[in-house]
């Protein structure tokens, strides 16, 4: 069952979303090197992920450090990245924002600290989110920290974010599924379409919306 959204650009009703946090990076910072090395797979499976959603028309929020250029839109921001390390060439060129993407710039570690991203989340009707990116330990953290104060429910796939030390990435990650109750799940695991049409009332049960 699909439910009615009167909202415009909004075709159907959408529950999930997918996040990709700071992955238009420039990568212009010490211990780049340190975090490539790990970036670089997840960005792929993040790509991969990325296809599956827009085949599901699950929406894809670029949610996206302005690395200090108060004056940069987001378009000028990817030609920043792709133009200014082979790092972040790299990278953006695998994840690269299409026109139906949408896009947040924000001023700290959370997406969600003076930024609209609630506002865009509750125009799309989501209440599930699929948070990826860098850092996992930190922005990913943040952010994840604030959309579970907000009641969302939480899918980080493991596979599909990265900090500069393994180690790291994955005590983030086991605290995210222990405090946050986040799926941490490979992307491989996920599937796309369930996630799409669950819903989790007031409760916390879990209601199949097909």
């Amino acid at each position: 069952m699909h439910n009615s959204n009167d909202n415009p650009h909004v075709t159907e009703y959408q529950h999930v979303a997918i996040i990709l946090v700071d992955m238009i990076n420039d990568f212009d910072f010490p211990e780049a090197d340190m975090l490539f090395e790990s970036a670089l797979p997840a960005a792929k499976n993040i790509a991969n992920l990325k296809k599956q959603a827009k085949e599901l028309d699950i929406p894809v929020l670029y949610v996206n450090d302005n690395y200090g250029r108060w004056q940069s839109d987001f378009p000028a921001l990817v030609d920043h990245c792709k133009d200014r390390t082979d790092y972040g060439k790299k990278i953006t060129e695998l994840i690269e924002p299409e026109d139906n993407d949408y896009f947040i710039l924000k001023p700290q570690y959370s997406g969600f600290f003076m930024t609209p991203l609630e506002l865009l989340l509750d125009y799309l009707n989501v209440k599930s989110l699929i948070i990826t990116g860098v850092a996992g330990n930190m922005c990913v953290h943040f952010t994840a920290n604030d959309a579970f104060m907000r009641g969302y429910k939480l899918y980080i796939p493991s596979d599909c974010t990265a900090s500069n030390r393994n180690k790291d990435n994955k005590e983030a990650l086991d605290l995210m599924s222990e405090v946050l109750h986040a799926n941490i799940d490979h992307s491989k695991n996920l599937n796309l379409k369930t996630i799409k049409y669950e819903w989790t009332d007031e409760s916390g049960k879990t209601i199949d919306k097909n």
